[in-house]
């Protein structure tokens, strides 16, 4: 059960909640006797699943308190309240590194002062024979004092020691900072793990994004293990090539081919650095001077491109690639194909000038004009009325034909030539399974859905690990790609063993239940295959999809079904709701709503259900 705002742990008392990530949620408590506050960071739960980790917590939690150092945020005590481990550390007044870049650029000073801070603070860790494992700028503190301190010190380390439970939830790293060996999953570590992540981090501050970033965690990981790093100068020619050459020794794929220590790394740096003004590193932008070490938020505007395809091959983050490539690392935005010049553009032509040449006069008077206009409207007034006139006629007829009215699902426009390269993809990669799924999930956005399922199942063979399936899942249900969501949760629930599937019931419940809202879902995921690992969800989505094909009849004879066994499911419920305010019972319908609410520990997407049900399908009762 999670931790809430205004619980006690004991002397602590629950504030409020900082933040959340995939390892652990933070939250602000007050202890009273002392009178401060502090910082609790309560580990994910799927820790609690292994009956051995408390003890190996406790164990690894002891020598990373051991930490004492200035730059180290300092963890005051560790335990655990109902089976779930937490630790107590610093509260620091202040923002993240992340947040700052976030709001401006920071100064060569500022940089300066972030890497002797975190250079510190590692070099004393590794001293103690401790590593971190999970540098980024979310784990960099910034005082309000001007002190920098490195959190979340050894957090790695300690979830490293449930491995039976948290490794297959979540990766121990940030995929975008971790290093090729931490990616390829090697047990014997050394802090040169640490210098690649580090030296990531100052390719951030220095260049404005990350070497690295795709739409799948997977894709970044590929690229970190097999990718050529983009040179740092490609970018922003400003960076000295010095500066350049120690982020590409830092960045180096083998281990051995980075520096020995972080200390050298840092002295290196400074050394490239040395000399050079604060306004030496300034990039051009659209004509103007900014600081080289840029926003995050402006790390799109990059200089003006010299040729037509260079803004198409900076966008991927990847130096020089193929159109291709760039369609397969962002399937989110379709690319407008450069015009070459002397080509006619497919949009409508300038207007001519208003001016008359000299000594010409206007042919036609301005009030005629406006006459010509108006006429031209009413008359495509009166043809739209009349067109719309005989489209509802025509839907009616078509109603008449067939009882059943499918509900219209949004269009996606996918291009033809996306498809195209995406399958030239496939072809020439046929052992990558990011490519299969990368077109798999351009077909279903396209609707395309007899292809779809073949691509996924060519995923399937090529990849048994259920890590993938939960990044690639919940990266899905970010972008509320719910059809490929739920296949990717489905997997997992294939993949692992029934008592370790407790971490991802939510997320699978959530996807498969919006993903039937789509009356073609069971095109894509055979239903058989969810009945098989989880019966009554299966029964639900079914149900769904008959409420969203418009057999509401259909669906609530199902729904009653499943409810005659187990009258609390609460997503059985939830379509049950649906239903009534389908047939107008609302005194029904907010009755079910009620109920369910009275659960207290309902998951956030069940409540933000409920209230979209009260909103789009307006179940209110009689007065």
């Amino acid at each position: 059960m999670p931790f809430v705002v205004g619980e006690t742990l004991g002397p602590y008392r629950i504030t409020e909640q900082l933040g959340q990530g995939g390892m652990a949620t933070v939250f602000k408590a007050y202890h009273a006797a002392l009178d401060r506050y502090v910082a609790i960071k309560a580990l994910h739960p799927a820790f609690k699943d292994d009956v051995n980790f408390l003890a190996r917590f406790q164990r690894e939690a002891r020598v990373v308190a051991k930490l004492d150092h200035p730059s180290i945020v300092p963890i005051y005590d560790f335990a655990e309240h109902e089976g779930r481990p937490y630790l107590v550390m610093k509260f620091i007044e202040g923002e993240t590194l992340k947040a700052r870049l976030g709001k401006r650029h920071l100064s060569l000073t500022e940089v300066m002062r972030v890497i002797d801070s975190v250079g510190a603070a590692l070099t004393f860790a590794h001293r103690q024979g401790i590593l971190h494992r999970d540098i980024k700028p979310s784990n960099v503190l910034m005082a309000n004092d001007g002190q920098i301190y490195l959190a979340d010190f050894g957090l790695a380390r300690i979830a490293s020691a449930g491995e039976s439970t948290l490794s297959s939830d979540m990766m121990l790293g940030t995929p975008q900072y971790i290093s090729p060996e931490q990616a390829m999953g090697k047990r014997e570590l050394d802090e040169g793990t640490d210098i690649y992540s580090f030296g990531v981090l100052l390719y951030e501050l220095l260049v404005g994004k990350v070497p690295f970033s795709a739409d799948t965690p997977y894709a970044i990981i590929h690229d970190h293990i097999y990718s050529p790093l983009p040179l740092p100068r490609s970018i922003n020619p400003n960076i000295p090539e010095e500066v350049e050459r120690v982020l590409l020794k830092a960045l180096a794929k083998d281990r051995a081919d980075r520096y020995s220590t972080v200390m050298t790394l840092v002295e290196a740096f400074k050394s490239a650095c040395g000399g050079f003004e604060e306004s030496a590193l300034v990039v051009e932008i659209g004509g103007t001077q900014a600081a080289a070490i840029p926003s995050v938020l402006t790390e799109t505007k990059l200089p003006p491109p010299a040729e037509p395809s260079q803004a198409v091959q900076e966008s991927a983050s990847i130096g020089p690639v193929s159109k291709g490539e760039q369609i397969l690392k962002g399937i989110e935005l379709p690319l407008l194909e450069p015009v070459p010049e002397g080509e006619p553009v497919h949009s409508l032509p300038d207007p001519p000038s208003r001016k008359p040449a000299p000594n010409q006069k206007p042919i036609i008077k301005k009030w005629y004009v406006w006459l010509l206009i108006a006429a031209g409207v009413l008359g495509l007034c009166l043809c739209a009325w009349f067109g719309l006139g005989r489209l509802r006629n025509n839907q009616k007829d078509v109603e008449r034909v067939s009882p059943t009215v499918t509900q219209k699902q949004p269009e996606v426009n996918v291009p033809l030539d996306l498809l195209k390269v995406a399958r030239s993809k496939v072809v020439e990669n046929p052992d990558d399974p990011i490519v299969h799924l990368q077109l798999a999930v351009l077909l279903i956005n396209a609707r395309q859905f007899a292809e779809a399922p073949q691509e996924l199942k060519r995923v399937e063979g090529l990849v048994g690990d259920y890590g993938f399936y939960v990044d690639n899942g919940k990266l899905f249900r970010e972008q509320q790609k719910w059809i490929a969501a739920a296949w990717a949760f489905l997997r997992v629930m294939e993949l692992r063993p029934e008592q370790e599937r407790a971490g991802i019931l939510d997320f699978w419940h959530e996807a498969v239940y919006k993903a039937f809202n789509d009356p073609e879902a069971g095109r894509v995921i055979d239903l058989d295959r969810i009945r098989v690992v989880d019966p009554p969800i299966a029964v639900v989505a079914r149900a769904q999809a008959e409420l969203a094909a418009g057999n509401t009849a259909q669906a609530e004879a199902i729904i009653l079904d499943v409810l005659k066994q187990n009258d609390n499911f609460t997503e059985a419920l939830l379509v049950q709701a649906r239903i009534m305010a389908r047939k107008k019972f609302a005194d029904r319908a907010v009755k079910i709503l009620d109920g369910i609410k009275r659960n207290e520990n309902l998951p956030p997407w069940i409540r933000d259900e409920i209230g979209r049900i009260e909103e789009v399908e307006n179940p209110k009762p009689k007065p």
